[in-house]
């Protein structure tokens, strides 16, 4: 079984509206997942498949599951709060932003999730 993910199936539109929804670009997006920003835009384009550990990291960055960015199941819709949150990090600086994912992270493992209300 291979750990390549087809990408004829619309994940790049997906991983692309992931990416312009948080307001990053090409570049800032790459390098989180550890990939070159021309690989991104390849596989955005669809002329690149994605390894699943690639497609895990845009999951954690992106803050969706990886089946909805495969296209398995859809996508939730997010609370304006995460909204809100997403639009207000796009402001601050890469260290910054690192800072606020780790502090996300934290709070998501000291308590379980009580509803999906954000």
């Amino acid at each position: 079984m291979s750990d390549e993910i087809d990408n004829g199936g619309g994940i790049g539109d997906r991983l692309r509206s992931a990416r312009e929804f948080l307001e990053l670009t090409q570049e800032e997006a790459a390098m989180a997942v550890g990939i070159s920003r021309s690989a991104l835009s390849l596989i955005e384009h669809g002329r690149r498949k994605v390894d699943s550990e690639e497609l895990t990291r845009f999951a954690r960055i992106y803050g969706q599951s990886v089946d909805a960015l495969a296209g398995v199941s859809a996508l939730p819709p997010l609370p304006e709060s995460v909204k809100a949150l997403a639009r207000a990090a796009t402001e601050l600086s890469a260290n910054d932003r690192d800072e606020l994912l780790r502090f996300a992270e934290f709070l998501q493992a000291r308590s379980p999730k009580v509803d999906g209300n954000g």
